[in-house]
């Protein structure tokens, strides 16, 4: 049977822009006070072939961390290996105001894209992008702060995460620089970029679609209901036949889409970190890439 494309291993994250790895590491989890393992984590994503990097200002709590905690953390790492910045394409996010709980302001988005570099320890970031949606800030409004800090070399391009098509446009329309990139929810487990326009408008818009939770919140590694073991069975049959994990099947069925979503690996474990090129293993008939989603849907297609 006919294969699906394989995605390419490097693209550009936008027109114009840098060109990275079709695979992202993500800094949810990234914590702790070890610098030199923090930078072991780092070293080995660059060696799985990653050059795409994801944090946000808000990533620290969840770990029991201060706001800012996995950006400050990259910020020692990087004071300490200068030569690794050159290495990295840094994506980050803001608009999440702890207590509030999303603020959009053009005073806010300006401090906290501030406070992102300063972390970081960086003049510039080349992808920015507002983390959610916030529903009382007017779209012009947006626009005006992050023309601003394009302007001013801080952010090289914007992109939003968790919009709605609907609050993509309302954006757009209002926001002279394009909106590059998305990050939806986006696994077999979660499917719902497939019909609700996010991944159609990703590809109209020529739009970088960046996976998170590629992995269902570690849901498939341990399923725990009947469609989970459905998906992860479906999964299994795959990574068997191409000698892969399932999560290297996981993420080359996200990949496998047309709209060529880069999934963010979240693992933080060096082990798992250098088995990420796997991802690019597996090849899909369609027949196969559909069996998921089905699993997925838990009934059949219409």
């Amino acid at each position: 049977m006919t294969q699906l494309p394989s995605p390419p291993r490097m693209r550009a994250l936008y027109p114009g822009g840098p060109e990275v790895s079709s695979v992202a590491w993500g800094m949810w989890r990234f914590a702790g006070d070890d610098v030199a393992a923090a930078e072991a984590r780092i070293q080995a994503a660059l060696d799985a072939g990653v050059t795409l990097f994801d944090t946000a200002d808000i990533y620290g709590p969840d770990n029991g961390e201060p706001f800012g905690a996995a950006e400050a953390l990259l910020g020692r790492v990087l004071a300490g290996n200068p030569g690794l910045r050159g290495r990295m394409v840094i994506a980050t996010k803001g608009g999440i105001s702890m207590g509030v709980p999303y603020d959009s302001s053009a005073s806010y988005l300006a401090a906290a894209i501030d406070a992102s570099l300063a972390r970081m320890g960086v003049d510039h970031v080349p992808l920015w992008q507002i983390h959610r949606p916030d529903l009382l800030t007017h779209p012009a409004e947006i626009g005006e702060a992050l023309l601003t800090a394009h302007q001013a070399g801080k952010i090289g391009a914007v992109g939003v995460s968790n919009f709605t098509p609907w609050q993509v446009e309302a954006l757009a329309a209002h926001l002279p620089l394009p909106i590059v990139s998305c990050q939806p929810e986006f696994s077999p487990l979660a499917v719902a970029p497939l019909g609700d326009g996010v991944l159609d408008q990703a590809i109209a818009r020529g739009m970088a679609v960046l996976a998170w939770s590629p992995l269902g919140g570690g849901r498939l590694g341990n399923p725990g209901d009947e469609r989970t073991r459905a998906v992860a069975a479906a999964l299994d049959a795959k990574a068997k036949q191409a000698g892969v994990s399932r999560a290297a099947a996981a993420y080359s069925w996200i990949m496998a889409h047309p709209a060529r979503p880069i999934p963010i690996v979240g693992t933080q474990s060096v082990p798992r970190i250098a088995e990420i090129p796997d991802a690019y293993t597996p090849t899909w008939t369609r027949a196969e890439w559909y069996e998921v989603l089905v699993a997925a849907r838990g009934e059949p297609l219409p």
